[in-house]
């Protein structure tokens, strides 16, 4: 297992967060929102959605497990901080995508550890 998953474009965790971040950014196509809303939601899905195809390219990037990790929390906390609460459907799309996202960084993170240390062995 290991050795899947320091290679590029192996990693489950990783790909978990592209589609984690494309569903969010997406959501907005099918959920009730309003400007602020989805521009949020566009931003967030779509940067948790980009790490997580460079963490696919660069397995041993552990900063980018960190940032995963830090962007679900943003995505989490967005519906109270950007005033879309009421708008339910937008509102549970962002803190199950953020809780999912901050679990994938999480699991990635010492899965990226163990790649960093074996690219640093030449």
């Amino acid at each position: 297992m290991s050795e899947v998953s320091t290679r590029a474009w192996a990693r489950p965790h990783d790909w978990a967060e592209v589609v984690i971040g494309v569903v969010a950014a997406l959501s907005p196509l099918w959920l009730s929102t309003d400007t602020t809303a989805m521009w949020t939601m566009v931003i967030l899905g779509a940067l948790i959605a980009l790490d997580g195809l460079v963490s696919l390219a660069m397995p041993g990037m552990v900063y980018g497990e960190g940032i995963q990790i830090a962007l679900g929390v943003l995505l989490f906390i967005a519906p109270w901080v950007m005033g879309y609460t009421e708008f339910n459907g937008a509102s549970w799309t962002s803190w199950i995508a953020g809780v999912l996202t901050v679990i994938a960084g999480a699991a990635a993170m010492p899965v990226a550890n163990a790649a960093h240390r074996t690219a640093g062995q030449h």
